[in-house]
């Protein structure tokens, strides 16, 4: 694969002409649609020839809710190890809360392309929001935990999962040490059936960082009571933030840095988010609300403006501005230039792998880019 940047006045036939690849592979890899049209600054993947036979083995995830496309899944299941399944709640008491979708469907397709379906375990209260006072009931209280944790094991293989992933967000500090031993009760337990636990952390820079977001996480203990663990690397530019890169490449650094220092490398996936935003000017903090937006509507909205988009250098992450309705906006996403930033990282460090959030909308580049950076590893049948 290459990346091609466009160039004013260019057009795919050019394109195919001059690069000696086929149009339909230029349409198909990056999902241009009819009229066909191509915006200044846009980095198409171009697949030149085949693939190394000799990738470096990594493992692939992506979260997902169970009323996903049937068509983005089965798109995107070859190139996932697994597949988040979001998300089971849980009481006070330790009973879980299943999904209001039936994730059946998903299971089962992933179960096919040797995709391992994971049980995304979440403390989301009556409103929906991550709930620290559920957290502290349930690290705190050994019944509740046990009722919790015998209700996993008798749903992973009723249902089909092949594994569990914690997804606690907002754990208080003085939780900070009972959380990382339910990761590791619960891990003990799931590993009986012979599944890895994994659990997702916040993009901490320092042990004593502050913040509800990094106390309640310590890296060295739940790096001890997990099989692995995802750096949630993205969110940066954020909905009700200012305009900036959700992932920007030197923060995503300065967060693999630290972690490999309290966790081994081996058991660490780097978060990958899968989306972008597009923020109306001029930012006012505590009104202003940013639209989230899928990759290929990036570009299609700079196409429809006649915008050229720009690439910066530090975040490594493409951006642009536009004006509609009398009002500026300015978007940042991910292109095939900042994703082979991350995968560089992942190669680097010598990291498990990379996580997604979230796989809801395909993004075909991105696939096609990782499976000609590395060989993606499937559990046994």
């Amino acid at each position: 694969m290459e990346i091609y940047l466009v160039q004013p006045g260019d057009t795919v036939d050019s394109i195919a002409w001059e690069q000696g690849v086929g149009v339909d592979t230029i349409l198909y890899n990056n999902q241009i649609p009819f009229p066909y049209r191509l915006a200044v600054g846009q980095a198409l993947l171009l697949s030149k020839g085949p693939s190394s036979p000799l990738l470096p083995d990594i493992s692939a995830g992506g979260y997902a809710y169970p009323f996903i496309s049937p068509y983005v899944l089965e798109q995107t299941l070859p190139y996932l190890s697994d597949l988040y399944v979001f998300s089971y709640g849980f009481t006070a008491e330790g009973h879980l809360i299943a999904p209001l979708w039936d994730d059946s469907p998903m299971i089962a397709a992933a179960l096919r392309y040797r995709t391992a379906p994971i049980l995304t375990l979440t403390p989301f209260g009556p409103d929906g929001q991550f709930n620290n006072n559920l957290i502290s009931q349930i690290v705190n209280h050994l019944p509740a935990q046990e009722q919790l944790i015998s209700e996993l094991l008798s749903i992973l293989p009723e249902k089909g999962f092949r594994g569990v992933d914690i997804d606690f967000e907002y754990i208080l500090p003085q939780d900070r040490v009972a959380f990382a031993a339910f990761v590791g009760n619960v891990r003990q337990a799931v590993n009986t059936l012979g599944y890895p636990v994994s659990v997702a952390l916040a993009p901490k820079i320092a042990d004593g960082q502050k913040g509800l977001l990094y106390e309640g996480k310590d890296f060295a203990l739940l790096g001890e009571a997990a099989d692995a663990a995802l750096l949630m690397t993205y969110e940066w530019g954020y909905t009700y933030g200012p305009p900036m890169a959700v992932a920007p490449l030197n923060k995503v650094r300065q967060v693999v840095e630290y972690a490999v220092t309290r966790i081994p490398p081996e058991k660490l996936s780097l978060g990958i988010p899968n989306y972008g935003y597009d923020w109306t000017l001029p930012f006012v903090r505590g009104e202003s609300k940013a639209r989230t937006i899928g990759n290929v509507e990036a570009v299609q909205i700079a196409i429809s403006h006649d915008v050229r988009i720009q690439f910066d250098p530090v975040a490594a992450s493409p951006y642009f501005r536009y004006e509609e309705g009398g009002l500026e906006h300015e978007v940042w996403f991910e292109d095939v230039r900042s994703l082979q930033g991350k995968f560089s990282l992942v190669s680097e460090f010598g990291l498990r792998g990379v996580g997604y959030w979230q796989i809801m909308q395909l993004f075909r580049a991105n696939w096609l880019l990782l499976s000609d950076t590395f060989h993606i590893t499937k559990r046994p049948g």
